[in-house]
């Protein structure tokens, strides 16, 4: 086999240069650059003469997909390295132990998993494509390799001249069934999109063919309404960014966009709806970009939202918000369709330039949004639990999403936006609009309908608030509000009537004792705290004025206990405090139980060991008056019984509602495959137990570390659970922390 002529060596050297230069963002230090080159020089000397079907030099198909790995997918310098060796025969050319001394021993576990997918028969996997999918996944250790194969295909289908015709069928089946499914769920939404159309080019040419010239025939007309709309749209977010200037809140910048819907979206329309292409409602979108703040972000892509929806009727159930809760992939936008005529559509897609670059290039975005590039590919380390965890797993919490926002905005009858915590109620819209609003708030109306002050709202909710002069904060109103703002404004004013109420009782009181004949006294106040099973004196006064407590009550009570007579008062007086003490003894031996018994009393668990219901436990009386729940264990426990030893408690456990209490456990063991799954299967199917946080490290050794956060009925069930999870294969310790 002759070798590349001089000529050839040349171009292949410029199109090498020019790969160089286009990963140069991504990948740049000198040891990865120096790796890269290394395996260039290897396979220029390994392919020299070697040529594809087209009878360009084989160079060029390495040089390509270790562009397409950087550039499209977001890899770093191993895949880069792994390109360019993918396609050596490691049993005939040279051993995977020789790669691995040339060039590291994650080059060569990429190229061995390549190579173990690259046998696979995927003749039927239609007929079982879900099961399929989890299979492929799981043979491999590294997950770089099944991103190799995507690009290989992308190169493939780019490339169909180089391919031989049967294998051409092969790859697109593969296409179909598994690696469309897979760059969607990874967010790769351009690169499913490109093979979306060249897989309906393959399968149904005259179809696609008959929809791109109905296209291309109505494309100025459609041209001079997409237009037209962009410039309304722009008046309207124009107008809407002059008077947010008036009022000195943010500027943001922005562009506008638009295009047609691919031919395989609008094809999928006509089938799913049984309908025309003249029928398709809603053919082209319009995408408005943002550039503002990180921080504004949210604001800024509801603000653009509410400009265009007060010039175009929205489509409600067509309202898609991805900004406030982000797809498992990480792609973020918000998608409205809104009547541009009586039979056109249009869907807008709003969000920021960050955002945009996300859903262009997928998750590796993140990392290179914030200037990390390849130098950690550490997304690619959970990048497994994404794909076969799409549900359990989500992506915030993998790839520690750190501008995620858990607000939402909420438009004022004005335009205005509020924000809010998700959860957010009408009543917490309205303590935000002003507090005397929220006191007197009496319902609501959410986009024209009537609501209680309860009603929890959602993203892009337009809200007027109903007030009433009757209307008055009440207790019950701190289990309808979720804003601490709210909580702090509902509670002020509780204690202030409170302290109105508490003088005018304590007033009530000292007149009643006079005219008993009997004194005003701290020790009187106290019997009469402990008789009526009060916290203190304060919680007395009120519950006079407020009727709670007979007025006939109390002089029954201190009649028994005094007479009516002064004199024999005085004498009463030391046999009484004996007799109060007694009391009090007698209470401490007693336990207190947990539950409907003493819902009348104020107690809390303890966040410093998070006792659950059958853990041995103790209670310690806190200077509010507030009784904390701590197991016998804890590490405060010693401390406490040492410098408070009067302030410990009996208590124990009686009547708890289950899946209520918390607890976090911690599982050590190694590393093996479809670990999680098995783990999570357990806790969610097996035991039904919900899962509140989940998070899990592996090290370079092949061990993993992780702490679940557990919502539990007790420690019977919790029990049971480790028990179960430490009979799974490679699981080596299970403990309950907190």
């Amino acid at each position: 086999m002759e070798g590349y002529s001089s000529i050839e060596i040349l171009k292949i050297q410029q199109a090498y240069e020019s790969m160089l230069a286009d990963i140069s963002p991504s990948v740049n230090a000198p040891e990865h650059l120096a790796l890269i080159d290394k395996a260039y020089r290897y396979c220029l000397e390994k392919y020299d003469g070697r040529y594809l079907l087209s009878g360009k030099a084989y160079m060029f198909h390495l040089i390509d997909m270790a562009r397409i790995a950087v550039v499209e997918v977001g890899l770093g310098y191993i895949s880069v390295v792994a390109a360019f060796l993918h396609g050596i025969d490691y049993k005939k050319e040279v051993s995977i132990k020789d790669l691995q001394e040339q060039f590291g021993r994650t080059v060569a576990i990429v190229l061995e998993d390549f190579s173990q997918l690259s046998k696979l028969d995927t003749e039927k996997v239609a007929y079982n494509s879900d099961n399929f999918q989890v299979m492929f996944l799981s043979l491999v250790d590294d997950m770089r390799s099944v991103l190799l194969k995507i690009v290989h295909r992308v190169y493939d289908v780019r490339n169909q001249h180089d391919v031989v015709p049967d294998r051409l069928a092969k790859y697109f089946h593969e296409i179909k069934y598994i690696y469309i499914p897979i760059v969607h769920r990874l967010g790769l939404y351009k690169l499913k999109a490109e093979l979306e159309e060249k897989l309906m080019l393959y399968e149904n040419p005259a179809i696609f063919h008959e929809i791109e010239a109905k296209i291309e025939a109505t494309h100025e007309a459609r041209k001079q309404t997409a237009d037209d709309f962009i410039s309304r749209i722009s008046a309207s977010i124009d107008a809407e960014l002059e008077r947010t200037k008036k009022n000195g809140k943010h500027k943001y910048f922005y562009t506008v966009k638009w295009r047609m819907k691919s031919i395989p979206s609008i094809y999928a329309k006509m089938r799913a709806q049984n309908v025309p292409f003249e029928e398709v409602y809603d053919l082209m979108a319009a995408r408005v970009i943002i550039r503002c703040a990180l921080k504004d972000e949210q604001e800024c892509c509801w603000s653009v939202y509410s400009a265009i929806t007060n010039l175009f009727d929205p489509m409600p159930e067509r309202l898609r918000d991805w900004i406030t809760k982000p797809k498992a992939s990480g792609y973020e936008s918000l998608h409205t369709t809104v009547k541009y005529d009586d039979k056109m559509w249009f869907e807008v897609q709003i969000r920021t330039t960050r955002m945009d670059e996300i859903a262009e290039t997928g998750q590796a975005a993140h990392y290179l949004y914030k200037g990390e590039k390849e130098t950690s590919e550490e997304w690619l380390l959970n990048v497994r639990e994404v794909l076969e965890n799409p549900g359990l797993v989500s992506f915030e919490n993998s790839y520690k999403k750190i501008y995620k926002s858990d607000k939402i905005f909420i438009f004022t009858p004005e335009g205005d936006l509020k924000q809010l915590p998700i959860g957010s109620t009408v009543l917490d819209f309205a303590y935000e609009v002003h507090t005397r609003v929220g006191e007197t708030c009496n319902g609501a109306r959410v986009n024209g309908r009537m609501v209680p002050i309860r009603h929890e709202l959602t993203n892009g909710d337009k809200v007027e608030i109903i007030t009433s002069k009757k209307q008055s904060p009440r207790a019950d109103w701190l289990n309808v509000v979720v804003t601490e703002k709210a909580k702090n404004k509902i509670r002020r004013y509780l204690k202030e009537q409170e302290l109105k109420e508490s003088e005018m009782g304590k007033g009530m009181l000292q007149r009643r004792l006079k005219n008993w004949k009997l004194p005003f006294s701290e020790m009187v106040v106290d019997m009469l705290v402990k008789e009526f099973r009060l916290e203190n004196s304060l919680q007395l006064y009120h519950q006079i004025s407020t009727g709670k407590i007979d007025i006939a009550d109390v002089k029954r009570f201190l009649t028994s206990k005094f007479g009516v007579n002064a004199e024999k008062q005085e004498r009463l007086v030391p046999e009484l405090i004996e007799a109060t003490k007694k009391d009090m003894a007698t209470d401490a031996e007693e336990s207190l139980s947990i539950g409907e018994d003493i819902d009348n009393v104020t107690y809390k668990l303890a966040k410093c060991c998070n006792p659950i219901p059958g853990d041995h436990v103790f209670g310690f009386v806190t200077n509010e008056g507030t009784i904390s729940i701590h197991r016998t264990n804890c590490p405060n426990a010693k401390g406490l019984q040492q410098r408070y030893g009067y302030r410990i408690i009996n208590v124990k456990w009686n009547g708890m509602e289950s899946n209520v209490s918390q607890a976090t456990i911690r599982i050590y063991g190694h590393d093996v495959l479809g670990l999680l799954g098995k783990i999570t299967k357990i806790i969610s199917d097996d035991m039904e137990v919900n899962m509140k946080n989940i998070l899990f490290n592996s090290d370079k050794e092949g061990y993993f570390d992780g702490r679940i956060v557990l919502q539990i009925a007790d420690v019977m069930a919790l029990e049971q659970l480790m028990s179960k999870i430490k009979a799974i294969e490679g699981i080596m310790e299970v403990v309950r922390i907190d």
